[in-house]
């Protein structure tokens, strides 16, 4: 099994998972031209995808999907809130509806989804198995809860979220109403709590760790990295970073 980021932010946000024949995205926040430019740097067309899994309807996570799955003729699985707060964008696309606390399987994928506190219908994130490894992401709750900890153990790899630095977030320029929202309990995981999580997760078997969904204005790749690696006694530069533009390359598992 293998992964990689088409790209995680505030901007949009694809992640890649294939095992075997199968190939999943998580989430498709770019158009199809955007998509078909990211997917080339991986070296793959769109079509060789099978499904894209949703996590919830915010634009940076769904504002792609339905126009790509009609033009590349992917699956979309997704939740029933998620699916309903989506209504008027759905025309056309292969939807399949998903339960928040079962398991299903693609092709050589087996998917866990799991809920999160997030500001969203029906929000969800994934566990993904090939039967060898486990990949965990997580990417937009608003704070740790005992589920989430217990979904995410004994993973080999784990995309998680560390979208903003609390004190920049503090002494930024956003609205007070908007930092409220960020910060708040169905907002987004700040580096510190990002940090709790894994140290409740045991990590003795993980391979990866990637940093996601960063805030380009309320965080750093570096503060990122020194919060996650104190946890695991690791060389900073060990953490690895999901970037908005770039993503981040094949991971193998």
């Amino acid at each position: 099994m293998r992964f990689a980021s088409l790209g995680s932010g505030s901007r949009g946000n694809a992640l890649l998972v294939e095992a075997g024949s199968t190939r999943l995205l998580i989430d498709a926040g770019f158009g199809p031209r955007e998509m078909s430019r990211r997917m080339e740097r991986l070296g793959l067309e769109p079509d060789a995808v099978d499904a894209v899994l949703v996590t919830h309807e915010h634009s940076d996570h769904i504002g792609g999907v339905f126009a790509c799955a009609r033009r590349f003729d992917w699956a979309v699985l997704l939740t029933h809130g998620t699916l309903a707060a989506c209504r008027d964008s759905r025309a056309d696309a292969r939807t399949t509806i998903i339960d928040s606390h079962d398991p299903f399987s693609v092709g050589d994928i087996c998917v866990q989804p799991f809920p999160v506190p997030h500001d969203a219908r029906e929000p969800v994130q994934f566990v993904l198995t090939d039967g060898a490894r486990r990949l965990g992401v997580l990417t937009d709750a608003g704070h740790v809860t005992a589920h989430m900890v217990a979904m995410l153990a004994a993973c080999d790899a784990l995309v998680l979220e560390c979208n903003h630095d609390a004190r920049m977030l503090a002494q930024g320029s956003y609205p007070q109403a908007l930092k409220r929202r960020i910060g708040g309990l169905w907002g987004h995981l700040d580096n510190a709590a990002a940090a709790t999580l894994l140290s409740q997760i045991g990590c003795s078997g993980l391979r990866h760790v990637v940093a996601a969904h960063l805030s380009e204005e309320n965080n750093s790749p570096e503060l990122a990295q020194a919060a996650l690696s104190a946890v695991l006694g690791c060389e900073q530069d060990w953490i690895g970073i999901a970037t908005q533009d770039d993503g981040f390359a094949w991971r193998d598992l």
